[in-house]
């Protein structure tokens, strides 16, 4: 058993067991307008009918919220405690769907082709390489299908929750090998118990590409609030922007193999 998955794994079941946040089920209010919720920017369109991949997405909403506007829905997640939220809405509710335990970098229990869309949370940080997982997404995505990902920012990774008396200060190197230091301060920006890994701008952006998908759009959700407390997570985000979104879509073969770029570790 990969460590680093068991150790998610773990951390994730104990936050779906508490109810912490990104593990509590849909609510009624987001069941009366679902693409609200799921789908702010309308980069997916009418779902009915369409088969979507909710991809490190157990917790009990982005399945069961598709699934009731007539998406034919899989959800993956690395807990089953997680999935079992999702499973316990969708039977309370009389909605179906599959879910599939596994990691996002390992989709061997999914066929290839098989999804016109992909919506995934963040979700990312929680592997070692995210290549692996553009790789698994783009194999089971069909040609022109729709990849709607939303991922943590490295600086905001690398950045803690309180400012000091001189301003945010960078806590982790940027060219870090290995997992993050557990964060200083408790808060939304890190998820406790967890282990996360910083994914750069050449990763998040280039490997997408390299995987077989071309960029349509970017934003950047606004968390930020300047009336906000220091210390908490809107002040923090109105200097740090915590996401980033991405729309992308499959093309019909990977792209070609380009020249590696110099960074440190080469």
């Amino acid at each position: 058993m990969n460590p680093i998955l068991e150790h998610n794994r773990r951390a994730w079941d104990e936050r779906a067991a508490a109810g912490q946040r990104f593990a509590r089920p849909a609510t009624e209010a987001e069941f009366a307008d679902p693409m609200k919720t799921l789908d702010g920017p309308g980069w997916l369109g009418d779902v009915s009918g369409r088969r979507i991949l909710c991809l490190g997405a157990g917790g009990g909403r982005h399945g069961p919220l598709l699934a009731s506007l007539g998406a034919v829905v899989t959800v993956v997640d690395i807990s089953p405690a997680m999935l079992k939220l999702d499973n316990e809405l969708a039977d309370a509710r009389g909605l179906r769907l599959e879910t599939v335990e596994a990691s996002i970098d390992d989709l061997g229990a999914l066929p290839d082709a098989e999804f016109e869309i992909i919506l995934q949370p963040v979700s990312t940080c929680y592997v070692p390489d995210i290549h692996l997982a553009y790789r698994e997404a783009a194999r089971v995505m069909k040609p022109d299908g729709i990849y709607a990902s939303r991922h943590k920012q490295p600086t905001s990774l690398q950045t803690g929750l309180a400012p000091s008396p001189s301003g945010f200060c960078l806590n982790e190197p940027y060219y870090l090998n290995g997992p993050l230091s557990p964060p200083r301060e408790a808060g939304p920006h890190r998820e406790s118990g967890t282990m996360e890994f910083l994914h750069r701008w050449g990763d998040l952006l280039g490997g997408l590409c390299r995987a077989g998908f071309v960029l349509e759009d970017v934003l950047e959700p606004k968390f930020g609030d300047p009336s906000a407390k220091p210390g908490t997570f809107e002040y923090r985000g109105h200097y740090l922007a915590p996401y980033i979104q991405f729309k992308a879509r499959r093309t019909d073969s990977p792209a070609p193999p380009q020249e590696k770029l110099w960074s440190p570790e080469a």
